[in-house]
């Protein structure tokens, strides 16, 4: 396996109220999963698909059992808790990374209970959790998908605010030529760039751009309150759409307030997406 990664598989936002950040996320145009309750831990999630990745929402719904840690990340409060990258294959993956000299743990088995009408089905992953130095300390894994079929439905692919995919996802790190080196032994030298102001990251599908906190406020113009967890952290989340024109008209419509960067690229503040920064652009 030349390169274990094939891009950005889903991104996570922890939430304190899940049903609250259901309604949120609706209301905002994405199409959301039934719940799916993580078998043997304490959380809980919906999710939009889209046609490449998705947004999960995630909540603790039995404090009593195991959260990965989610309730020491509520504390700082709600936003962009991780990302998982995707592979086609945890084991082979695991083997490549240790050729490298990239610690990481034997893949891990998990699936979740989707609540569905006709009754429960169970989707199983197999995520492989690296070192955190090789994600410059930032919440990530890789994720294999044993059975896409039960979650890439067609009737959840559609969103009525047009979301099509994953564009990009920025991040705040202490020191960006870190984050380029350990992503760079991770991805593979050529994947990492300098670009628009942040060091950019091609996945495969989507891009990482990690930047030093102060880079922030110029990559995200017009947001004043900007999540200040620690860096590293997870700041910005780039959606892509059909049609930026499209989608601002739905979001109109349905009373929600953005800033329009231009004609391609739409942006809403934290404080109305349970703290990312989300992000719609043409692609």
């Amino acid at each position: 396996m030349k390169n274990p990664i094939t891009g950005i598989d889903h991104v996570i936002v922890g939430v304190r109220d899940l049903e609250a950040a259901r309604l949120t996320f609706g209301h905002l145009g994405f199409t959301l999963c039934p719940r799916g309750r993580h078998i043997g831990w304490g959380t809980a999630n919906y999710c939009a698909m889209f046609q490449s990745g998705y947004l999960e929402l995630l909540g603790i719904v039995d404090p009593a059992q195991f959260t990965n840690n989610l309730d020491r990340f509520l504390e700082g409060g709600e936003g962009l808790l991780g990302f998982a990258f995707a592979t086609p294959d945890a084991e082979a993956a695991h083997s490549e990374l240790a050729a490298r000299g990239i610690a990481a743990e034997r893949p891990k088995a998990l699936s979740r209970k989707i609540e569905m009408p006709g009754g429960d089905v169970e989707p199983k992953f197999s995520n492989l959790y690296t070192d955190a130095q090789a994600t410059a300390g930032l919440r990530a894994f890789l994720c294999q998908h044993l059975t896409p079929e039960m979650v890439w439905r067609p009737e959840w692919l559609t969103h009525p605010n047009g979301a099509r995919g994953i564009v990009s996802l920025t991040a705040s790190v202490a020191d960006p030529g870190q984050a380029a080196l350990a992503f760079g032994a991770l991805l593979g030298p050529d994947a990492v760039s300098a670009g628009r102001g942040a060091v950019e990251v091609e996945t495969g599908a989507g891009l990482l751009r990690p930047c030093a906190p102060e880079q922030l406020r110029r990559l995200f113009p017009g947001i004043a309150n900007l999540n200040e967890r620690p860096a590293p952290a997870l700041a910005g989340l780039r959606v892509a759409v059909a049609d930026a024109a499209a989608t601002a008209e739905f979001l109109g419509k349905a009373g929600i307030p953005f800033a329009r960067d231009s004609d391609r690229l739409l942006r809403l503040d934290p404080r109305q997406t349970h703290g990312l920064v989300l992000e719609f652009e043409t692609a």
